[in-house]
């Protein structure tokens, strides 16, 4: 059976990537729908968006772009260091392009520039980065970079009251165009959880790989889900964007 599978942020962890792809048997017919964060964190992300683009060339895959990816395109396009960036994974990242030819680099610039900032299903399923904000929908967004910044669709779902049925006039609006919503940006480890959440309709499939966390990969049809070992293991030697 065809399979749709929901790839969390993976944050510069090819090995932890590799390890997961092992563990799902990837089928001819899967869709792998990466949902953003590719680089910034751990040591490989050149290395990561190298395999990803050699990856697409045999499976169907969907990219999401998510804000660190921006960062990273504007540096590949014109070399231009958001100082945010550089402090939370950008610094490592630049480092990982030493032995990058310019060719590479604008491959990959290339990579970048063609991410989509939301993937809909033809089973009205959302995929998408962190969130939006208007009530009419995600393709009624205004400001694009609320799709790949904004977390305040999630803490709505969070702290939703659980006894609000989907057609009662309480249920928020913009949670109501889509069958499902899936999110990355913000991962499960801050409230405590190493597998994926859910909260009304809206699944959170980050869960941590940038920190202590794991890499996942959730099959939206049935719910089951696959994870790496946690990052610091597979990088014993490195912090990732880990402070302490």
């Amino acid at each position: 059976m065809m399979r749709v599978l929901a790839i969390g942020d993976i944050h510069g962890g090819l090995k932890a990537l590799v390890q997961l792809l092992n563990k799902l048997e990837i089928k001819d017919g899967d869709t792998l729908i990466f949902m953003g964060d590719y680089v910034d964190g751990w040591s490989e992300s050149a290395q990561v968006i190298q395999f990803l683009i050699e990856l697409s060339e045999k499976i169907n895959c969907i990219f999401i772009k998510g804000n660190h990816d921006v960062w990273c395109e504007e540096w590949l396009r014109d070399g231009s260091v958001d100082m945010t960036w550089y402090i939370h994974g950008g610094k490592e990242t630049m480092e990982s392009y030493s032995g990058f030819s310019k060719e590479d680099k604008q491959k990959h610039l290339a990579f970048f520039e063609n991410l989509k900032m939301y993937h809909l299903d033809n089973k009205n399923r959302l995929f998408l980065h962190a969130g939006f904000t208007s009530m009419h929908g995600v393709e009624k967004e205004v400001f694009q970079t609320t799709l790949y910044f904004d977390r305040t669709l999630w803490e709505m779902a969070l702290t939703m009251d659980k006894s609000i049925e989907r057609d009662s006039e309480l249920f928020p609006k913009r949670l109501t165009h889509y069958h499902e919503i899936y999110i990355g940006h913000t991962p499960t480890t801050n409230f405590g959880v190493e597998k994926p959440m859910n909260a009304t309709n809206v699944w959170n499939v980050d869960t941590g790989a940038a920190f202590k966390g794991k890499l996942t990969a959730m099959d939206v049809e049935t719910k089951s889900f696959w994870q790496s070992d946690n990052l610091p293991c597979l990088y014993p030697n490195e912090k990732g964007r880990n402070k302490d």
